[in-house]
């Protein structure tokens, strides 16, 4: 039987593992439920690692190469995709974030790296790691930019953001720094290009006090969720619990000031730095 080859990893190489799963998958006259089973993990699981959403990992790759026949193929290749530019708590949701197709967030203390500038970047990254040399944060900082590239699709994925007035109000970097982060989502709100919400501080207690909420769609696989704390994160795909996240993300929304207000607040706090920066 012909093995398949090693994938080029300078194309999108978890999306061409998961594909190669499924032609395996389907080769050998397995549904996708048959394959998880051993592992205990659902045929939806199996479903995302086939359409590129979730990350395969080593034990689940020896099953797939002892099953399928594939001659340690998924192993190779697990390995040589282990490695990653992100933290590992955010790494697997930062793959599927580039591969969604609607990402819904609530931030409520910082600027979601997707829209960051390189300034407020480095100012943040800086703060979490005060020791680390010039060479270690311009690599953090590059790598936070090249997840904004998913931007430069003038439609996809639809980026809808609720930020908590503290996002606007902590000075992160001074006003210097403030004044461009704060214009750069405006603008991005102006062209279309995302829609931003601010959650007022006089709105009191909400459902999502306990903090970052990401919420992730994709065309051929189920939605996940991601929460993340201090250097933790988790990435969701149990349907009652991300079903009760959009629950959660939806009455953040609603309780938000609209987007044109919250775009008006924005610029008011932006020329509030702007001012404030002057001699």
């Amino acid at each position: 039987m012909t093995r398949p080859k090693d994938l080029d990893p300078s194309s999108n190489p978890r999306a061409l593992l998961g594909a190669e799963l499924r032609h395996a998958r389907e080769r050998a006259s397995l549904s996708q439920e048959a394959l998880g089973a051993p592992l205990f993990v659902s045929g939806s699981f199996i479903g995302q690692l086939e359409a590129g959403t979730r990350r395969m990992h080593l034990e689940y790759a020896r099953h797939f190469d002892e099953t399928l026949g594939t001659g340690g193929f998924f192993a190779r290749n697990c390995r040589a995709l282990a490695k990653s530019k992100y933290p590992d708590h955010f790494a697997e949701a930062a793959e599927a974030e580039a591969v969604a197709t609607a990402i819904k967030e609530y931030a409520p203390l910082l600027i979601p790296g997707l829209l960051q500038t390189p300034e407020y970047a480095r100012e943040v990254f800086l703060a979490y790691q005060p020791t680390a040399p010039d060479p270690v944060i311009d690599n953090l900082v590059s790598a936070r930019m090249e997840r904004t590239g998913i931007l430069d699709d003038p439609t996809t994925p639809l980026l809808w953001v609720v930020f908590d007035e503290a996002v606007l109000r902590r000075s992160v970097g001074g006003p210097d720094v403030m004044a461009p982060a704060l214009r750069h989502i405006v603008q991005l709100a102006r062209k279309r290009r995302v829609i931003v919400q601010v959650l007022p501080f006089d709105v009191g207690a909400h459902m999502a006090l306990g903090g970052t909420l990401k919420l992730m769609t994709f065309s051929d696989a189920p939605p996940l969720a991601f929460v993340d704390g201090l250097g933790i994160g988790r990435l969701e795909d149990d349907p009652a619990t991300v079903a009760r996240h959009e629950l959660t993300y939806d009455l953040v929304g609603a309780s938000a000031l609209s987007p044109k207000d919250s775009l008006a607040l924005i610029e008011s706090v932006a020329e509030d730095y702007e001012h404030e920066d002057q001699p």
